[in-house]
């Protein structure tokens, strides 16, 4: 594959900075590119060779608009909306292929941290939905702060059932992850509706997570704690039923994944809030995440020791391209130009799943690989396409002037959602797609599914490519 060639120049490059030339990589990179033919013909496969593309007119960008628009409202907001919202408190999460309710599987964090935001996002970016989505988002910040909210010893329980009520399948414990969730939905939350208690709930859960979850030593947050606040100290693995608390995070560990969110909820908290500590905090996250999680060649590390030893693992291709948008759009939040290093290692990480973790015959992004070996897990995950759409139309806006290639994949990209992850009979997102590109899971909704992926993404390239179109005029 062409982009594969593009990374065995990578012992080149070095040897060349060794020698003192100071060739920026991501240069030198695109000019390997340009004469890959990877979105040319030359050695590309016959299907590629065979592929058309629109030039990055003002036409293309306002016609592909209208179209993900349309997919927005079809396949996400009209769909899920108001059937998730739930007469007893929250948003229910179980649903099928036909839309219809499903066993509950209880009030998760995260799912009702990402639902609470997507309804905010949509009150306020889309003014026209405004009167519909406003009081959907007080309805989820409610269940956030009168609910989820531990008023005992502070924190979000990572989930509780549908009478608030902790449960066996969840625990008492505090995830992180969570933690981050329900504080992107509260702080979000408050932008909308200026809800002082919205406001006042973010402030607080900053606060307890500060005071019980901050390493102060090694920098970043301890994963797991105890419904007290306590860290959970790491144990030995137990080779006959390797048990792993439900998130998936191993107990005594840092993991890439809460850090990448915490970098997102953060800075959705520093929108709303401009205190000199949150800002501080992001900062260090951002550093923590560009410059620890990330490595060359554009991977990401999944697990660390609390003193930021990385452990062995595999190279998420989804968390890669998100990571670049989440890097960048947190410069953004605290109103600074992106940094170099910041664009460098964006840039490497998208670069690299497409080198690595692409389907250069139907489109999309596997799920996992190793950093230079095959791919080892192909099945194509709904969250991963919806957010290597969102970061390879950032990329053509950074790069349309040097190459076209992240429009062309752009394009194949959105031509694979369209063909294989939409469900055009029910309407809505599968979960997951086989390398075939038939889907593997038809269940609509689950509790690690919502309308934040897929919701964000759609808004993001829609109001990018009118942005794009409108600087053609």
């Amino acid at each position: 594959m062409p982009w594969r060639r593009v990374l065995t120049f990578l012992p080149m490059l070095r040897a060349i900075r060794f020698h003192g030339l100071r060739f920026a990589s991501s240069l030198f990179l695109l000019a390997l590119l340009g004469s890959s033919g990877w979105a040319r013909s030359g050695a590309a496969s016959k299907e590629t060779s065979q592929r058309t593309y629109a030039a990055p007119t003002r036409e293309t960008y306002l016609q592909i608009a209208h179209d993900t628009d349309a997919m927005l409202h079809r396949d996400v907001l009209d769909v899920w909306f108001p059937r998730t919202v739930d007469e007893n408190g929250g948003f229910y999460s179980a649903f099928s292929r036909e839309w219809q309710r499903q066993p509950s599987q209880g009030k998760f964090s995260v799912f009702q941290g990402r639902m609470t935001w997507i309804a905010s996002q949509v009150a306020m970016q889309r003014p026209e939905l405004k009167d519909k989505y406003l009081p959907i988002a007080e309805h989820g910040v409610d269940f956030l702060n009168n609910v989820l909210w531990d008023k005992k010893f502070g924190g979000f329980f990572w989930g509780l059932d549908d009478h608030g009520q902790i449960t066996d399948s969840f625990g008492d414990r505090k995830e992180m992850y969570g933690e981050s969730f329900a504080l992107y939905g509260a702080a979000a939350a408050y932008q909308a509706t200026h809800d002082p208690k919205a406001l006042a709930l973010a402030e607080n859960e900053f606060r307890w997570m500060e005071a019980h979850a901050h390493d102060n030593k090694n920098g970043g947050y301890f994963d797991l704690l105890t419904r007290e606040g306590k860290p959970v100290e790491a144990e030995p693995v137990d080779p006959v039923t390797r048990e792993r608390p439900d998130g998936g995070f191993p107990a005594g560990y840092k993991s890439m994944n809460t850090h990448i969110h915490l970098l997102e909820s953060i800075s959705q908290l520093y929108e709303v809030w401009k205190d000199d500590s949150v800002r501080k905090r992001l900062k260090e996250i951002l550093a923590i995440v560009r410059d620890k999680i990330c490595v060359e060649p554009g991977v990401m590390n999944l697990y660390f020791t609390n003193e930021w030893r990385p452990i062995p693992d595999h190279d998420s291709y989804g968390h890669d391209v998100e990571t670049a948008y989440l890097m960048l759009e947190a410069e953004d939040v605290l109103g600074v130009p992106h940094d170099p290093k910041t664009e460098r290692m964006a840039k490497m990480l998208v670069d690299h799943a497409l080198a690595y973790g692409w389907d250069d015959k139907l489109g999309g992004f596997y799920e996992h690989g190793t950093t230079f070996g095959e791919v080892e897990d192909k099945r194509k995950e709904w969250w991963v396409e919806m957010e290597s759409l969102n970061a390879l139309l950032l990329m053509h806006e950074k790069y349309r002037r040097q190459t076209d290639i992240y429009f062309k994949a752009f394009q194949q990209q959105w031509n694979f959602i369209k063909t294989y992850q939409v469900d055009s009979e029910f309407h809505g997102i599968y979960p997951t797609v086989g390398a075939d590109g038939v889907a593997l899971e038809k269940n609509k909704g689950q509790n690690w599914k919502a309308a934040y992926h897929d919701g964000r993404a759609l808004m993001n390239v829609t109001d990018r490519l009118k942005k794009l179109a409108a600087e053609q005029k």
